[in-house]
């Protein structure tokens, strides 16, 4: 299945249908992802209907439609899947569920629910400027009543706090202050969570790459485009991908690699980008892009990383995002940790299901809490002292279920060098 925005069948509804079902009976042979999440589920329990009795040519569109909007895009079947490109089967199925979610839209519009959730950018630019207020009212009953009733986001569902100054604004003023020259180093793609809501995130890792001798720019840049892709506005996610593309090539074809802080972020610039926008620039982007704790244990493996920590951390319960899982570049963010003197670091790969914006919506909230029921119970089973993702909504989730904060990996290396965060 070519993922080709520009062909005329991609957008046509019987030949979606007619892919929908070629897949589907495929996954129906295999079953390997049966157990993967709500989507596949949903999936085999409808093919093992009497009226269906495994022929997936019989799924109505109400099948179809049931096991497109259970995807939440954490990407992992790609991976398990032993019939994805260039197998002759063509197996992309978080690529098949976007194209379907795509040709929903295109025929129906974007629902009021995911055009508020995929406003990420102007809705931050909004909130940090009132802050407070803004905080207090995201975790006030009554406004939480009135935002599940108008916009679909559960009303006891954590939500992000915002911060008062963005972490774009610190770093252009720290600039200022420091007399600090752009010299070739890295692009720091911050990320709009990094921005509105962890600027701490931010500030670590500029402390952490500037402790290793890396210097960095923050060239102009949007929402990857995710939470478009979620809502199935494909337009609205080329154009941010466009825009962010044009500021990093740039750079880029001066030498600099591209560095984020946000699992879901670099798999968009490494994943999506180049099958959303399909040129020359998109893949040279992709391929300079690394995740902040992948570049680190890059330098890790030059020796040029300075591994002179000035404390140790203790016992750490690491969720591996599904999104770092999804790229495949290993464990680089527990190896990190690992390097740090007397830490101890329990592994845990189980999904948040959160993925982007779906474990926020009302609908699919009480199923987001039990697909990651696992992931808190091995987390309690632990005892560690401190809970780390690179993600910050499975932070979300896991504070959710354990009632504390999750750090970024990057937060807990920039202790144990003694960096403060201020």
């Amino acid at each position: 299945m070519a993922f080709d925005l520009n062909s005329k069948s991609f957008w046509e509804e019987p030949q979606v249908e007619t892919e929908l079902k070629r897949v589907f009976d495929i996954c129906n042979g295999c079953r390997r992802c049966y157990s993967l999440c709500p989507s596949f589920s949903d999936l085999f329990v409808r093919l093992d209907r009497d009226t269906v009795d495994g022929e997936a040519e019989k799924l109505d569109s109400a099948d179809l439609r049931s096991v497109t909007d259970l995807c939440y895009q954490c990407k992992l079947c790609f991976n398990h899947c032993p019939y994805t490109p260039p197998h002759r089967w063509d197996v992309d199925f978080p690529r098949l569920m976007l194209r379907s979610k795509a040709v929903q839209v295109k025929r129906d519009g974007v629902s009021l629910q995911d055009r508020i959730l995929g406003q990420v950018d102007w809705l931050g630019r909004m909130a940090t400027q009132f802050a407070p207020v803004v905080n207090w009212a995201l975790r006030n009953r009554f406004n939480r009543w009135i935002m599940e009733k108008l916009f679909g986001i559960h009303r006891d569902r954590i939500l992000p706090k915002y911060a008062s100054q963005t972490f774009r604004s610190w770093f252009d003023r720290r600039k200022r202050e420091s007399g600090a020259k752009n010299a070739k180093g890295i692009a720091l793609f911050y990320t709009c969570s990094v921005n509105f809501n962890e600027p701490e995130t931010g500030k670590a890792c500029v402390k952490v790459l500037e402790k290793n001798g890396i210097d960095m720019v923050c060239p102009e840049q949007r929402c990857c485009g995710m939470p478009f892709l979620d809502g199935g506005d494909i337009d609205a996610a080329r154009k941010s991908a466009r825009a962010n593309v044009d500021a990093l090539h740039a750079l880029v074809k001066q030498s600099y690699d591209v560095v984020v802080p946000g699992p879901t972020c670099s798999y968009m610039l490494k994943q999506e980008y180049p099958h959303l926008l399909n040129d020359e620039a998109a893949r040279e982007v992709a391929a300079r892009t690394y995740d902040i704790c992948e570049y680190l244990m890059m330098l890790h493996s030059q020796g040029k990383l300075d591994t002179r920590f000035a404390a140790s951390v203790g016992p750490i319960a690491y969720q591996i995002p599904c999104h770092l899982r999804a790229q495949n570049i290993g464990y680089k963010s527990r190896d990190l940790l690992q390097l740090i003197p007397n830490t101890q670091v329990h592994l845990i790969e189980k999904c948040a299901a959160i993925d982007g914006t779906w474990g926020l919506k009302r609908q699919y909230y009480d199923l987001s809490l039990k697909v990651a029921a696992p992931l808190i119970k091995d987390i309690r089973d632990s005892r560690a002292e401190v809970n780390v993702s690179d993600c910050s909504l499975a932070g979300l989730q896991m504070e959710q279920g354990l009632g504390r904060k999750t750090l970024h990996p990057i937060r807990v290396l920039a202790r144990a060098y003694g960096l403060d965060e201020k």
